[in-house]
């Protein structure tokens, strides 16, 4: 395993359309941190980053978890605090001879890929749903137009959260990338970001920082290194 290479997903949780902003939000401040690591990042879909850079998914697999945010949305007309959240899910890129998978395991499906406004993008099935039948790992894929590019990158991401599930098990802890780990709830969260009072809270260290306006523009480095 590449510890020097990693798949970074977040996904809306609870709270509607603020989720979604949410999750975008988490997305630039983990992009911001790579550009302060001097990492590489690119975006595999609109959700899924590819990050390289020394020791990357050493630092960044505690991120795995539902990150809950407090703070008022820009679409709230009366100033009212909201609650929503995201989840965040950091991989491991493995290549196809590092883990080995039965074929008779895989459920390919294709579909096209839609755009902006539902005009389809392609007017052939080039997307990817990839499931992992004996764990319930889904993935999927759709950035690129040929099927075939998109197939790599969703056996790649599914690689990498198989792994991550093993090596949870080996170290007796429950995976992050299985059923029970979480689906954005609220109650699930790891981290909160209350935006009012300036402060990130970490739950599994039950530590603060009073500085989440800094944090968000990816100074990241204090909050990471205390794992």
């Amino acid at each position: 395993m590449n510890n020097s290479v990693c798949l970074l997903e977040v996904k809306p949780g609870v709270g509607g359309e603020e989720a979604k902003i949410w999750a975008d939000d988490l997305l630039n401040m983990y992009r911001k941190y790579c550009e302060k690591k001097s990492w590489q990042s690119s975006m595999l879909e609109d959700d899924l980053m590819r990050i390289k850079g020394d020791n990357c998914f050493l630092l960044l697999k505690n991120e795995t978890g539902v990150h809950r945010v407090q703070r008022v949305p820009t679409t709230e007309r009366y100033g009212r605090v909201h609650t929503s959240a995201a989840l965040v899910l950091v991989s491991p890129e493995v290549s196809e001879y590092e883990i080995k998978i039965n074929p008779s395991d895989l459920d390919w499906q294709f579909y096209r890929s839609g755009g902006h406004g539902g005009q389809n993008v392609n007017k052939v099935s080039t997307a990817v749903r990839l499931t992992h039948k004996p764990s319930g790992v889904v993935v999927t894929c759709s950035r690129e137009r040929n099927q075939f590019q998109n197939r790599q990158i969703a056996l790649s991401l599914l690689m990498g959260r198989l792994e991550q599930i093993e090596a949870d098990k080996r170290q007796g802890v429950i995976s992050a990338f299985t059923a029970s780990a979480g689906h954005g709830e609220r109650s699930e969260k790891i981290r909160t970001y209350n935006f009012p009072q300036n402060r990130l809270t970490d739950h599994r260290l039950n530590k603060s920082f009073h500085n989440l306006d800094r944090i968000i523009t990816g100074d990241l480095d204090k909050v990471l290194k205390l794992f």
